[in-house]
């Protein structure tokens, strides 16, 4: 865990000298994403800055009902007016990512900015960027390590409703509301204090968990009953899903969050993947149980990364030869998964 008082007068001083300031967060955005961005704008717009926010693309729906959202900026929508306000902004922050290709479209143009460049985040192997990196390997969620800078700052919690649901959102969906990751005893106590201001959170718990179409449970059933294969000498268990398929239950962006995570509740799994075929490449999806580090997995075999226990990577080839593939180097890792 980082001394955060190390950080948080130089960014202070950054945050007052600044005339405008913008905060991005990561292509394919999720809630800690976006809950950290939004977490930043609301203390910044309450202290009278002049904050801008961008997103390189499109926001999942279950994330649109945030407050602040509909401020946010999609870079593949409006490039011509991001790109404005990135060569005008004096400061930018860029929240939940510390590798430059996340930034997608925007990359070229956040990374050739004259601005004072600031990352906040709670990855693994941040790669060389020009910034002051901020970063917590410790804390569950950008969400989590956002509302303690804040209070830093702030000198006690910030008292704002929409702040807290965007902090809470953050951290329940980094963590699968608590099923994986990082979180600690502190992590419960910022969320004691988040419900005790006020949150709905049965609301919150809802809108981001329980608020699927019909054809998504079926695409669902399907995944589970047809698609999912469990090898057990590997302790592993892996879903994939083809175009085909997304295409029969009209898929929407997110129907397959979560699904990665269901091969985990089979008895003596430990490892569980999920393969997502698209146009040109396959997503995939990994989750661990225990000391089986998805992240370097990812990054040795699939060009991807994240944290210990969740991690995500892609494969530029077919659905069949990149399961092939991981079958192949899952073998590699027998002895590991075996343990």
């Amino acid at each position: 865990m980082i001394d955060l008082a190390k950080y948080t007068k130089e960014l202070s001083e950054l945050f007052n000298s600044s005339g405008n300031i913008l905060l991005i967060s990561h292509v394919n955005p999720d809630g800690d994403a976006i809950g950290s961005q939004l977490a930043l704008y609301h203390y910044l717009t309450h202290k009278g800055k002049n904050v801008e926010m961008i997103c390189p693309n499109n926001l999942q729906e279950f994330l649109k009902w945030m407050d602040g959202s509909e401020k946010i900026r999609i870079y593949i929508r409006h490039r011509k007016e991001c790109i404005k306000i990135i060569n005008a902004a004096d400061l930018i922050v860029m929240l939940d990512f510390n590798q430059q290709n996340r930034l997608g479209e925007a990359e070229k143009y956040v990374t050739g900015a004259t601005a004072v460049k600031v990352i906040i985040d709670h990855h693994l192997g941040p790669h060389n960027i020009d910034a002051l990196l901020i970063s917590d390997t410790s804390r569950c969620s950008s969400s989590e390590l956002v509302h303690e800078l804040i209070t830093f700052m702030n000198g006690k919690p910030f008292e704002n409703k929409s702040y807290s649901e965007v902090i809470y959102t953050g951290i329940i969906t980094d963590t699968g509301n608590f099923e994986h990751g990082a979180y600690t005893g502190r992590t419960f106590r910022i969320v004691a204090e988040l419900i005790e201001s006020g949150i709905d959170k049965e609301k919150i718990l809802n809108i981001v968990y329980n608020n699927f179409s019909a054809d998504r449970m079926r695409l669902l059933g399907l995944a589970l009953y047809q698609r999912m294969t469990v090898v057990r000498e590997y302790k592993t268990a892996y879903i994939y899903l083809t175009k085909n398929d997304l295409s029969e239950f009209n898929h929407m962006k997110g129907d397959t969050e979560g699904f990665v995570n269901l091969p985990l509740s089979i008895s003596g799994i430990v490892f569980s993947v999920l393969f997502v075929e698209k146009e040109n490449f396959v997503k995939l999806s990994f989750r661990s149980k225990g000391t089986f580090r998805v992240n370097e997995f990812a990054s040795r075999y699939f060009s991807g990364g994240g944290h210990l226990n969740a991690s995500g990577g892609e494969n530029y080839d077919t659905l069949e030869n990149t399961i092939k593939y991981f079958l192949e180097v899952l073998k590699e890792n027998s002895a590991e998964l075996r343990g």
